[in-house]
């Protein structure tokens, strides 16, 4: 798969906590990608690592809901009609946006214990997965899920997103 992975980092946090940011988005976004088996025909994907405020500024805007969260998605036409004609054109489908709150993303890591650059892999992993039209509202959906994030994570050498601790794999 030709995956276009775009990275923004709009708050210099990230570039403090993880000077290889953008690397590591470009890296497990194509893990999610070829964990959920996409085909060979091109895809684009934002990701925006900002900070709390401007997510809680998305957040209350497009969900409704008050404060940060780690990570929104925000999915785009996908391979949907609008897209088709640009892919066959040779364009990328437009598949979203994933942002991240810095702030929100550094705080759960340090209280799990865990590098912020394995939970950040895992959040980006999470938020493509969502583009890519999974979600964990129901038991067997968020198990299914959960399988993919951990093949994308196993992909980057990362251990189980739900244990302990993020190590490298055996």
């Amino acid at each position: 798969m030709k995956a276009e992975i775009g990275v923004a980092i709009a708050c210099d946090g990230w570039r403090a906590a993880l000077p290889g940011a953008a690397a590591l988005c470009r890296r497990a976004g194509a893990a999610a990608l070829a964990a959920n088996g996409c085909g060979p025909e091109p895809v684009e994907i934002g990701v925006l690592l900002a900070d709390d405020e401007a997510v809680a500024d998305l957040n209350a805007a497009y969900r409704g809901r008050t404060g940060a969260t780690n990570v929104l998605s925000f999915a785009g036409a996908g391979a949907e009609t609008g897209n088709r004609a640009a892919q066959r054109a040779g364009y990328p489908a437009l598949l979203g946006d994933v942002v991240l709150a810095f702030e929100t993303v550094a705080a759960e890591a340090e209280r799990d214990a865990r590098p912020i650059a394995a939970h950040t892999a895992h959040l980006v992993v999470h938020g493509v997965l969502h583009l890519l039209g999974h979600d964990h509202e129901e038991d067997d959906d968020a198990a299914r899920m959960q399988v993919l994030e951990r093949t994308a994570l196993a992909r980057l050498g990362l251990a189980k997103p739900y244990a302990p601790a993020h190590a490298p794999a055996a």
